[in-house]
């Protein structure tokens, strides 16, 4: 008897262990390739902006600089620090940071052309309306992707409190200055994914 237990162990620890896996209830590492390929985040498209976007991108920098000269601003915090570096991440980690760079930076913007730069920030506002619509299938949704931890969970929770702290001019000095750093590393480290070191 107590051999046919020790035989039929294995199967049974088997059994469980395919159970609880394919319900979920058993994190399994899955490759960022797979899982993001399965879910249709396709960003190696931006790897590299083309110069014509690029262009339209340098002259709203301009213009968003010579408007903030104009205005006096004391800003208590940056949320975009000079040690904000994708790589510092984990890689499935890398696109929940950009979506929500990206996300600010498009509310901060936004309200800017809303109020007096609308011409020239149409087309980089295009733009950015477009990478964060494909760079959203890349990050897990809330309710089934692993809750963000350390670096990461600060990293957004600085994001969150910037817009509710700062003043506009502050928020529009910080989304300015960190425009070129989001479009030309942190876009293509996402797009990287595993090459991205």
């Amino acid at each position: 008897m107590k051999l046919a237990l020790a035989g039929c162990c294995p199967l049974v620890l088997m059994l469980m262990s395919t159970v609880l896996t394919s319900t979920g209830a058993v994190p399994i590492p899955t490759p960022l390739r797979t899982l993001l390929g399965a879910r249709g985040c396709h960003v190696a498209q931006f790897k590299s902006l083309s110069p014509q976007e690029m262009k339209a991108f340098r002259r709203a920098k301009h213009a968003l600089e010579e408007s903030l000269l104009l205005r006096h601003r004391s800003c208590s915090s940056h949320p975009f620090p000079r040690t904000w570096d994708l790589r510092q991440l984990q890689v499935w980690e890398r696109p929940v940071a950009l979506e929500a760079e990206l996300a600010l930076t498009r509310r901060v913007l936004g309200a800017v052309a809303n109020s007096t730069l609308g011409d020239v920030l149409d087309q980089p506002l295009l733009t950015l309306r477009h990478i964060h619509s494909k760079l959203q299938a890349c990050v897990p949704a809330e309710s089934t992707g692993p809750r963000p931890l350390g670096r990461l969970h600060q990293w957004l929770h600085r994001l969150q409190e910037a817009e509710k702290k700062e003043s506009r001019g502050c928020l529009e000095a910080s989304v300015t200055s960190n425009l070129f750093r989001l479009l030309a590393r942190d876009l293509k480290c996402v797009a990287d994914g595993d090459l991205c070191v």
